[in-house]
C-alpha cells in the first residue's frame, strides 16, 4: 500500500525537510509526498484510497492504532492512504466531510513542517510496529 502525504507548502531544504526525509527513508512501504500551492486544488483520491486528515480537532490516536488502522487498510486491499496536511488555516468543511479518518498530534496548534516531520516519523513507527521492529517501545 501507498503511504501518500499530501501536504500545502513547500518544506525546502531546511532542518525539517532533513528530518522529514530521514524518517521516511526507513518506511519500508512505497512513499509519496506531493506538495501543493495554499490554492492549489487536492488532487481526487485514487479509487481504493483512504483519506486520512491531520487536523487539531481529529482523534488522538497511539502510534498502534495508527498502525492497526493502516494494516487493515493493507490486508483489505486498500491501494493508498492519503494523509493530508492543510494550509495555515486548516481543512474546509468539505474535506473534513470526505475524510476516512481524522487525527491530531494533541491538541495543540503545530507549525506545517512541524507536523509533516511529526507524520512521517508516527510512518516509520507504525510500519515498524507491523514489522515487529524493536523501534517502538511502550510502558
Amino acid at each position: 500500500m501507498l503511504l501518500h502525504i499530501v501536504a500545502r507548502g513547500r518544506i525546502g531544504r531546511g532542518a525539517e525537510a532533513e528530518l522529514v526525509d530521514r524518517y521516511l527513508k526507513r518506511v519500508s512501504w512505497p512513499v509519496k509526498v506531493t506538495e501543493l500551492s495554499d490554492s492549489a486544488a487536492t488532487p481526487p483520491p485514487a479509487p481504493g484510497a483512504v483519506t486520512v486528515l491531520l487536523d487539531e480537532t481529529g482523534e488522538q490516536a497511539s502510534s498502534r492504532q495508527i498502525a492497526a488502522r493502516l494494516e487493515r487498510w493493507r490486508d483489505d486491499g486498500r491501494r493508498e492512504t492519503r494523509f493530508l496536511l492543510g494550509a495555515a488555516d486548516g481543512h474546509g468543511a468539505a474535506t473534513r466531510a470526505d475524510a476516512d479518518w481524522s487525527i491530531a498530534f494533541g491538541r495543540a496548534t503545530w507549525p506545517h513542517l512541524l507536523a509533516r516531520a511529526m507524520l512521517a516519523e508516527q510512518l516509520w513507527r507504525a510500519t515498524s510496529i507491523l514489522a515487529g521492529h524493536p523501534y517502538h517501545r511502550e510502558g
